[in-house]
């Protein structure tokens, strides 16, 4: 059964970084996407990233709005590791990240693909 096991998060000053990782375990599909997700408090689940996995398309990624400029998505096959680096960070990416991956036929689902693996979740809060 898949497992995601996210990691990196904590509490950082405004402006300041954090590399969050996501190791994935058991996910045989050979096509899917990985997706970073944040929710705060009493606000709707927020898609922050995604990277590919597989044969069909590119695995460059893809960010929303509100984190482009800011953070980057990347991956490491070798260790089946995901990582979204947040740089630059503001009291409103104060959240619970978590970690998703879907099956897909393509790279270009990622964006609209129902992630169906969750991991438990780790929290990123920016303060002073």
């Amino acid at each position: 059964e898949a497992q995601l096991v996210e990691s990196g998060g904590g509490l950082v000053q405004p402006g300041g970084s954090l590399r969050l990782s996501c190791a994935a375990s058991g996910i045989t599909y050979r096509s899917y996407c990985m997706g970073w997700f944040r929710q705060a408090p009493g606000a709707e689940r927020e898609r922050v990233a995604t990277v590919y996995r597989g044969y069909i398309g590119s695995g460059s990624g893809t960010l929303a709005d509100s984190v482009k400029g800011r953070f980057t998505v990347s991956q490491d096959s070798a260790k089946n590791t995901v990582y979204l680096q947040m740089n630059s960070l503001k009291p409103e990416d104060t959240a619970m990240y978590y970690c998703a991956a879907a099956p897909v036929p393509g790279s270009s689902w990622c964006v609209r693909a129902t992630y169906n693996y969750w991991g438990q979740g780790t929290q990123v809060t920016v303060s002073s």
